[in-house]
């Protein structure tokens, strides 16, 4: 099993341990056999509220779901039979396609060698994933808990994240469907400018209004809208109706594969890779050096000097 490197802070803004959301899309597998593997590793009851959906309740860390990852499948409150019935059929007639998604409650981080253990029982059941289909453009996304709410910090993990955005991109591979569909769209490049400056130093409403200004979706490898909503919702809300964005004290990490067809990969390789970018968020002279480097080239200049020092650079940030 992948070592878990541990980040530079493993306690949260109100000083508790740290936790992390974790979730995985995948096919192959029906849901009755993805919640019986999830019970399997973390214990729990699986139950069964909808025709497209399990639940695995009562596990040490919490209260597990899964579901069809499309919303036309799903019920809602205000549906009458007839919509309930097609919904259901919708669902049964897609369920080859559309992705099974397992999401995981809040965990404490070393909760993720267990996640381990479950994508090797998903891999031994024979879930399929992002490259074992032209069709899957399946994703792993991680929630990390925030270490702090203050907007300096925020803004040194939100530059450290476009910096070695190019490097991600070249050790994950994205899926070439995933980086067609909009989904884990790349930050542009007048935000990253603006926030690579090394006069740039907004209070949070600042840098939550400029992020909008520049990202007003959800679709970006890094999704900074849930920790936004979370820290001041009646801002994020006034800008932006998409109910489908959630409040919560996390980073919301998109870009990486479900890559089971790999047997050396999991969770923690791709948490590993998300400390790298906390590793340089807390290393500041470092950090400015990067960004005056970025800055003093065109955008294609930099991902060629940058990608030329893909191996020094996380490997500097990832021992």
């Amino acid at each position: 099993m992948t070592e878990r490197r541990e980040p530079p802070k493993t306690t949260n803004a109100e000083g508790g341990p740290r936790r992390i959301g974790v979730e995985i899309e995948f096919g192959g597998l029906d849901l009755d056999r993805a919640a019986a593997l999830v019970e399997d590793i973390f214990g729990g009851s699986v139950t069964r509220p909808g025709p497209h959906v399990r639940k695995v309740d009562g596990t040490a860390i919490g209260d597990f779901e899964i579901e069809l990852d499309a919303q036309i499948v799903h019920p809602k409150s205000g549906d009458d039979d007839i919509e309930k019935k097609a919904k259901e059929i919708i669902g049964d007639l897609s369920s080859g396609f559309v992705p099974t998604e397992i999401v995981g409650p809040p965990a404490p981080l070393d909760a993720l060698d267990d996640f381990d253990r479950l994508i090797d029982a998903l891999r031994d059941a024979g879930a399929e994933g992002t490259e074992d289909g032209l069709s899957y453009a399946f994703g792993l996304q991680l929630n990390p808990e925030v270490p702090s709410t203050d907007a300096a910090d925020i803004l040194a993990v939100l530059q450290a994240y476009v910096l070695l955005s190019p490097l991600l991109r070249r050790r994950i591979r994205v899926d070439p469907l995933r980086r067609l569909l909009p989904y884990v769209d790349p930050f542009p490049a007048t935000y990253m400018r603006r926030i690579l400056d090394s006069g740039y130093a907004p209070d949070l409403a600042g840098l939550i209004d400029d992020f909008i200004a520049d990202n007003p979706t959800r679709n970006r490898e890094l999704d900074m809208l849930p920790l936004f909503a979370h820290l001041d919702e009646d801002r994020v809300r006034a800008k932006l109706d998409d109910p489908l964005i959630k409040a919560r004290p996390t980073y919301h990490y998109r870009l990486p594969n479900t890559n089971l067809a790999d047997p050396g990969w999991g969770v923690i390789t791709e948490w590993n890779r998300w400390v790298s970018v906390e590793r340089l968020a807390a290393a500041e002279g470092r950090r400015r050096q990067l960004a005056d480097a970025y800055l003093a080239r065109n955008p294609d200049d930099f991902m060629e000097w940058i990608t030329v020092r893909a191996r020094e650079l996380l490997d500097e940030f990832s021992g």
